[in-house]
This record gives C-alpha cells, structure tokens and sequence, in this order.
C-alpha cells in the first residue's frame, strides 16, 4: 500500500508551474468540497486537517483559492467569530473540469478492465476513504 501511496503522491506537474498552482487551488477546494460533503464546517483549521498541512498553509491556499474567484469566506453560521469557507459557482466548475480530467485519466489507466472490475475497485477505494473518515472523526473536534 506504501508504495501505492508514494507512487501517485509523487506524479508531478513536470515543472509546470501554472499547472501546479491550478492543482493547488483544485486541491484546497476540493478539501472544502469534502468537509461539506460530510456536513463538517468548512473552517481554515477543518481544510488544514483535511489536507495534512499547517493552519498558515491552508489559510494561504484559501486566500489564493478566494483570490482565483473558488472560495468566499464568511462568518460562521454557529459563531460569529469563526470563518468558514465556502465554494463559489467557478469553484464548482472548476471542481467538476478536475473531476473530468480524473475519470479520463482512470479510464485510460483501468482500459481492458472490465466493468465490474473497475466497479469494485472504485467501492473499494471509497469504502477505504470513509472508515479512515471513521476512524480519525470529525476535521473540526467538537467542544463539550
């Protein structure tokens, strides 16, 4: 599995660096995308968690992702003092273009698979994605 991860952690943008910052605002974008998915409030601290990274690294990916035009930021709903982020309509179409280009690149790596093959593998990887969701809890702990 290590060397599954390491593999695809390290394709990179062959020194592109437009490319590389589109995968940037992409990625912090997508990690909002996640929170709200799981109904987790998209805060700077929640989008740190969600990416691996230091508070101050995720705060600059959202400023430039809100700079592109894909993220706002507002006062959150529960607390006033708390910012939470939210996707815009470019955000959204920037996510489903990346989207796009992914199904592409998964389709021409599993061609010759058959359907149900490529079926069980995408469960699979999902079902994986949601017991490590499981096991780490909420990006955002809650306060008693």
């Amino acid at each position: 599995m290590f060397s599954f991860v390491r593999h695809w952690s390290r394709r990179g943008t062959a020194g592109d660096a437009v490319i590389a910052e589109q995968g940037r605002l992409v990625q912090v974008t997508e990690a909002v995308n996640a929170l709200v998915d799981r109904d987790e409030p998209a805060t700077v601290n929640a989008v740190a968690h969600e990416l691996g990274i230091d508070q101050s690294g995720a705060s600059r990916l959202v400023k430039s992702a809100a700079d592109a035009g894909y993220l706002t930021m507002a006062k959150g709903a529960s607390d006033g003092r708390r910012r939470e982020v939210s996707i815009t309509a470019a955000g959204q179409a920037a996510l489903e273009h990346a989207h796009g280009w992914q199904e592409q690149v998964f389709d021409d790596l599993t061609a010759g698979w058959t359907r149900q093959r490529r079926d069980d593998f995408q469960r699979a990887m999902a079902d994986l994605i949601a017991r490590s969701h499981a096991m780490q809890g909420p990006a955002t702990p809650t306060r008693p």
